[in-house]
C-alpha cells in the first residue's frame, strides 16, 4: 500500500467526511479574486487570508518545500442537531459552534501530519490558517464544489463541512475535482436575512451576520433587527442548501440554545471556559455580551408582540439592559440603549431619558436619541392597535425619579 494509500484508509478511519490530495502549485486566480473583492468593499473587517491574498494563494511563499497538500473535511452534522423553536430569552448558536466540533478535524491533521513525519517527510498542519485559502484547495482536491453560498459542499453532507490541510513535501498522486456545481438552484441567496450574497459565489461580508457577530466593535445599527437571537454564527444559507438537508432529518434537536440572562450574567473567566472554542479576539468576551444584548432584545420584543411573555419577563429583561446601558464601557452603552428602543414602553424610555442626560459620548448619545424615536414610534403604533398595552411595564422597575 502507498503512502496516498494508507493516508487515505488512515483518515477513513477517523470518520473523515471528505480525503482528498492536491498539489502545491498555486491557485489561479484566487488571489486576484481576494484583491478585486476587497477592492469593491465586499470584505467587511476581514482579515484572515484577505491580509495577504499572494501569500494565501500560494502556500509554497510560506513552506518553499511544499509538493502536496492533503485535504481533509470533517462533517459536524448530525452531531451538532437543530436548536429546535426559538423561545423568548434564548440565543442561538450557529451549528458548527455548538461545541467544539473541530476537535475530531484537528486529531485527522494531526495523525496525517504524525504519519508523514514518521515516514520521513516534512508535514504541517493548516486549519482556518492565513498561509492557506483553504476552500480552494478542497475544490481543487476534490474534496467539494464552490457553492453559490460561497461554501464548499459535497453530495453527501451538503455545507456542513469544516476543513482542513497538511501541506507536505510528499510527492503524493493528485485527486481529481469534482466535475459538478449548483446547477440552477440558488436557494441560498434568498435565503440570506440580509442580502449578503450578493451573486452567485460572492459573499459581501459587510452585510453578513455571521462576520459581524465575531467582529470587535459596533454592529451596524441596520443589521441588529436581522440579528434575530443568534449569538454566534448563522445557518440560514446552509439550511436553505437542498445538498444538506438530508443531515438535518432525525437529529437532536434542543442544541445551541443558550440562556440570555444567564450569559449577561456570567463574568469573563465563566465565559471564556464555557465558550472557548469561540473566535473570541484578545481573549475578552466583549462581543459575546453585545451579541447576546442585541439577541435578548430582539427575541424579547418578539415575544413581546405575539404574546408570548408576561411583564414581569419584560420587567426582568429590562433590568438587565439598564444595567448595560450604565455601565463603564460604552459599547455596551449603544447596544444596550438599541435593545431598549427595540422593546420600549415607558419604563425602557425614562431610563432611555435619564442616560440621555448623562450621556458623554456622542456616539452612545446618537444611540440613544435613536433609541428614544423608536419607543416614541413603537407606543404611538400599540396604542393604536392596543389601547393601554404600555401601561403594563410601568412600574416593573424603578422609573426614572427612582434612578436619581
Amino acid at each position: 500500500m502507498d503512502t496516498y494509500q494508507q493516508l487515505r484508509v488512515l483518515a477513513e478511519g477517523l470518520g473523515v467526511a471528505g480525503f482528498g490530495v492536491t498539489s502545491a502549485e498555486p491557485f489561479n486566480g484566487v488571489a486576484e479574486t481576494i484583491k478585486a473583492r476587497r477592492e469593491a468593499g465586499l470584505v467587511g473587517k476581514l482579515q484572515f487570508t484577505y491580509k495577504q491574498p499572494d501569500v494565501a494563494a500560494d502556500v509554497r511563499q510560506s513552506f518553499a518545500w511544499a509538493e502536496s497538500i492533503v485535504v481533509v473535511s470533517w462533517s459536524y452534522m448530525p452531531a451538532a442537531g437543530s436548536p429546535g423553536a426559538p423561545a423568548p430569552g434564548q440565543g442561538r448558536i450557529a451549528r458548527f459552534a455548538t461545541e467544539d466540533h473541530y476537535r475530531g478535524l484537528c486529531d485527522a491533521l494531526t495523525q496525517i501530519q504524525q504519519h508523514l513525519v514518521a515516514a520521513g517527510w516534512k508535514a504541517e498542519v493548516l486549519v482556518d490558517d492565513d498561509r492557506l485559502v483553504d476552500r480552494a484547495a478542497a475544490v481543487r482536491a476534490g474534496i467539494g464544489w464552490w457553492g453559490k453560498s460561497s461554501m464548499v459542499l459535497d453530495p453527501r453532507h451538503g455545507p456542513w463541512l469544516l476543513l482542513g490541510s497538511v501541506v507536505t513535501n510528499a510527492p503524493l498522486p493528485v485527486s481529481e475535482p469534482m466535475s459538478r456545481d449548483c446547477g440552477t438552484c440558488d436557494a441560498c441567496i434568498p435565503a440570506c436575512p440580509t442580502g449578503a450574497i450578493v451573486a452567485p459565489g460572492v459573499l459581501d461580508a459587510s452585510l453578513c451576520l455571521a462576520h459581524w457577530l465575531q467582529m470587535p466593535g459596533t454592529i451596524p445599527i441596520e443589521l441588529r433587527e436581522a440579528v434575530g437571537n443568534r449569538v454566534y454564527g448563522c445557518d440560514d444559507c446552509l439550511e436553505a442548501c437542498p445538498p444538506g438537508w438530508k443531515r438535518l432529518v432525525d437529529v437532536p434537536q434542543g442544541l445551541g440554545h443558550v440562556d440570555l440572562l444567564s450569559l449577561l450574567a456570567a463574568d469573563d473567566q465563566a465565559l471564556l471556559k464555557t465558550y472557548d472554542h469561540f473566535y473570541i479576539p484578545r481573549r475578552r468576551p466583549r462581543n459575546l455580551r453585545r451579541n447576546a444584548i442585541v439577541a435578548l432584545a430582539n427575541s424579547t420584543a418578539l415575544a413581546r408582540s405575539d404574546g408570548g411573555i408576561d411583564a414581569d419577563g419584560i420587567s426582568q429583561v429590562i433590568a438587565v439592559l439598564a444595567g448595560y446601558l450604565g455601565h463603564p464601557d460604552g459599547i455596551y452603552r449603544s447596544h444596550a440603549a438599541w435593545g431598549l428602543g427595540r422593546i420600549g414602553g415607558p419604563t425602557a424610555e425614562g431610563l432611555l431619558r435619564y442616560q440621555a442626560a448623562r450621556e458623554r459620548d456622542d456616539s452612545v448619545a446618537t444611540e440613544i436619541r435613536s433609541a428614544r424615536a423608536n419607543v416614541a414610534k413603537s407606543s404611538t403604533v400599540r396604542s393604536t392597535l392596543h389601547p393601554g398595552t404600555d401601561s403594563a411595564d410601568t412600574g416593573s422597575i424603578a422609573n426614572e425619579e427612582g434612578h436619581r
